[in-house]
């Protein structure tokens, strides 16, 4: 499956690489320069285990797995379809029948709050618990991404941490030139890799889940709306109007199109 997290590393590498190459600097200086991978890799590690408690950066391996492998969410004019198909049942056969649909929805929050609506419960009361359910949530993704947010900012500062130290070490060379050069040359590779680790990878990392985030929780807000929606007995083209709000112009276009067609067919 095509990943837009990889291809973006992968883009970023290559330019970096070519670039080198470009303006003549020696590719193999990024290899011979243990310390350089050192200083950032591990004193962004250490950084970041001194600024969160073990309790978040045990999701750090769940995130990267997000991150490289997108979440397959329901596609929101599917959900619609759903929900008219519920709209249906509801208004035709009464909430109870819905019972019988409940073991078929794979989502655990629409599960969760289908049964509540069946079970009876107050609109107020399920509106609240599937809320309160969404902002638990997007607490728990913010502060995954505030963690890939933190090594960004750090990780070029401790890239002038290894330039400095690099630049000490240079001095020591003052009396040959030709070592001089090469450890000055040295000193600046922790730079560049604090730099673009902090700039095409930890930065774009928390702005991702950021957006992935976003997308899960926009969906269960659809979610929200549908439920509550047939919980109030509303029909089928009214839920579908209130939901297609959640969808962007070009989809709601494609969507009335598709609707379009159907209702064509079944006149034909």
């Amino acid at each position: 499956m095509k990943n837009s997290t990889i291809i973006g590393l992968s883009v970023g590498l290559v330019a970096l690489l070519f670039g080198m190459y470009l303006k003549g600097a020696p590719l193999v200086s990024l290899i011979n320069n243990p310390a350089a991978y050192i200083i950032i890799f591990v004193g962004t590690a250490a950084s970041i285990f001194v600024a969160f408690p073990m309790q978040d950066l045990k999701k750090i391996p769940k995130l990267f797995k997000i991150t490289f492998s997108e979440p397959v969410l329901l596609p929101r004019e599917q959900l619609i379809y759903m929900f008219m198909e519920w709209a249906t049942i509801t208004r035709r056969e009464g909430l109870l029948a819905l019972e019988a649909r409940v073991e078929e929805i794979e989502d655990h929050f629409l599960k969760g709050g289908m049964r509540m609506i069946i079970d009876g419960n107050d609109q107020d009361f399920v509106r609240d618990v599937l809320l309160e359910d969404i902002s638990a949530t997007e607490d728990r993704h913010r502060s995954g991404a505030l963690i890939f947010a933190q090594a960004g900012m750090y990780a070029p500062t401790l890239g002038v941490l290894g330039a400095v130290i690099g630049l000490i070490a240079a001095l020591q060379n003052l009396d040959n030139m030709e070592l001089l050069a090469h450890a000055v040359a040295a000193a600046f590779i922790a730079t560049l890799l604090g730099i673009f680790s902090g700039y095409v990878l930890w930065h774009p990392i928390a702005n991702k889940l950021k957006r992935l985030s976003k997308r899960e929780v926009d969906l269960k807000l659809m979610m929200v709306e549908g439920l509550l929606s047939i919980q109030s007995g509303v029909s089928t083209i009214a839920i579908q109007q209130k939901l297609l709000v959640f969808l962007t112009p070009t989809e709601r276009r494609v969507f009335n199109e598709k609707e379009d067609e159907r209702g064509e067919q079944k006149t034909a």
